[in-house]
């Protein structure tokens, strides 16, 4: 009788720990990751969408040490900050390591993810099961990304700014990104 009721004890305290976990997670609070190198209409579209469904948005800027990114660290934290000013909800961070555990450090439930039809869809999905089984608390949200953004690219942009098309990165990028992202690729073509 006392193996049992040690037991149901034992079996409470992990459900009080369980919810007490659970309550330090918001669901009100949604975090989106990614380069962001440069930030793009498409990734701003889907910040302004995520912005209307979330209390709080929190971009995330990872630092993959592995890439060699057109903008550093700071550059991109600036640069996102600028384009998402008008949105008083919106913060960005930048950080290291596994997406997951930054979500997790926030203390948010939903990670955000913008998809494009069929290039994105296999190695999202992927990527958010690798992400529940890090940790089954976390949710993902995928947002498909508008029919106007579906191909843009990183790479599509850099090519243009590497012809110095000003006028056609307005279709692709924030204006205030344009000259900073002209100026950047010429730098890189000069290295």
């Amino acid at each position: 009788m006392i193996d049992s009721l040690e037991d149901n004890l034992v079996d409470q305290s992990k459900e009080i720990l369980r919810s007490l976990a659970m309550a330090k997670l918001s669901s009100r609070k949604a975090v989106y990751t990614g380069s962001f190198d440069p930030v793009t209409l498409g990734h701003l579209h889907i910040i302004e969408r995520s912005s209307a469904l979330y209390e709080q948005l929190i971009i995330g800027i990872g630092v993959n040490q592995e890439k060699k990114p057109l903008f550093e660290i700071e550059e991109r934290l600036r640069l996102v900050e600028q384009v998402t000013k008008h949105l008083p909800n919106v913060s960005v961070q930048s950080f290291d390591g596994l997406a997951v555990d930054f979500v997790r450090k926030l203390g948010a439930k939903v990670m955000v993810r913008g998809v494009r039809p069929l290039t994105d869809i296999a190695g999202e999905f992927t990527m958010m099961m690798a992400n529940r089984q890090l940790d089954a608390e976390l949710e993902t949200v995928f947002l498909m990304a508008d029919e106007e953004f579906v191909h843009v690219s990183s790479s599509l942009i850099k090519q243009i700014a590497s012809l110095g098309q000003g006028r056609s990165l307005e279709k692709f990028v924030p204006a205030e990104i344009i000259q900073p992202l002209i100026e950047r690729v010429k730098n890189h073509r000069a290295i």
